[in-house]
C-alpha cells in the first residue's frame, strides 16, 4: 500500500516526478506512434528517422509538461483548500488541459473533457472493490 506523501514533499518536487514519468511514457508512445504514421505517409530511410525522431520528442515533451501543470496545480490546489476530494482533480485537470490546448480554436471543451478524464480516474483509483 502506497503512503500519501503529498501533504510532506514540496508540489515542486511531485511536479519534477510527475514529469519525469509522464514524458517516459510519451517518449514510449512515440516510439510506438511515430512508425506507424511514417508508414501510413509512405516515407522511407532518413525522412522515415526524422518524422519518427520528431514524433517521440514531441509526445515527451508534452506528455511530460502535461504531467508537471497536472501535479503542480493538484497538489496546490489541495494545499490552498485543504482538503482532499474530487474538485482537485477536476480542477487541475481543466487547469492543464488549457494549458495544453491554449493555441486551439476549441480549448474550452478539451480542457472540460480532460478535466472530466481525470476526475474519472480519480474515482476508479479511489474505489474499494469488495
Amino acid at each position: 500500500m502506497e503512503d500519501d506523501l503529498s501533504d510532506s514533499v514540496p508540489c515542486s518536487s511531485i511536479a519534477v516526478d510527475s514529469a519525469l514519468r509522464m514524458s517516459s511514457a510519451g517518449l514510449l508512445w512515440g516510439s510506438c506512434v511515430g512508425p506507424f504514421d511514417a508508414k501510413r505517409q509512405g516515407l522511407s530511410g532518413s525522412a522515415r528517422t526524422l518524422l519518427i525522431a520528431k514524433t517521440v520528442g514531441k509526445l515527451g515533451f508534452s506528455c511530460g509538461l502535461f504531467g508537471a501543470i497536472f501535479s503542480f496545480s493538484h497538489c496546490g490546489i489541495q494545499r490552498y483548500r485543504q482538503r482532499k476530494d474530487w474538485v482537485n482533480t477536476l480542477s487541475a485537470g481543466v487547469l492543464a488541459g488549457a494549458a495544453i490546448c491554449a493555441g486551439t480554436r476549441n480549448w474550452k471543451p478539451v480542457a472540460f473533457n480532460i478535466g472530466l478524464f481525470c476526475t474519472f480516474i480519480e474515482f476508479v483509483k479511489d474505489h474499494k472493490s469488495v
